[in-house]
């Protein structure tokens, strides 16, 4: 029987050998379940071999539906550990506490310094000269350098 069915169309419907293996193994079930069933209407391997095709295509349809997976060991060299570096976020932490410790304009002035906008609107912004602005600027950063390195 084994022979027949490989012949025919099991290793068509079989990706590997474990899947040939199960696939054979179920139709061997199903034939044995079934085989009460068979009224002599046609020859035995016509019925038999009725049966291992709607037993493939069954089994084929479930295979479908499933979420396909992969083994770990089969994509394992594809992910690479890289150490965590929170160098920059410290620095961005003791930056922002620095900054904290400046008044209200000089933490605006910061601010908006940091998200690039021009002196021109930061001084409108805070209601000072552009020059004025430009100055506030420079004695902030001075004291923000202090702060973080005293």
């Amino acid at each position: 029987m084994q022979k027949d069915l490989e012949n025919k169309f099991l290793l068509d419907f079989a990706t590997n050998k474990d899947a040939h293996n199960d696939l054979f193994q179920e139709i061997t079930i199903q034939v044995w379940k079934n085989y009460l069933k068979f009224r002599g209407d046609s020859k035995f391997s016509t019925w038999m071999y009725r049966v291992a095709l709607n037993t493939a295509i069954s089994l084929y349809r479930k295979s479908t539906r499933k979420v396909k997976t992969q083994d770990f060991s089969a994509i394992a060299y594809k992910i690479e550990s890289t150490p965590y570096e929170d160098t920059e976020e410290i620095q961005l932490k003791a930056l922002y506490a620095a900054i904290h410790r400046l008044n209200d304009i000089e933490k605006a002035l910061i601010f908006l310094y940091l998200e690039d906008k021009p002196y021109k609107e930061i001084s409108e912004t805070l209601g000072i000269t552009n020059v004025n602005a430009r100055v506030k600027m420079n004695r902030a950063k001075e004291k923000l350098k202090n702060i973080l390195n005293p």
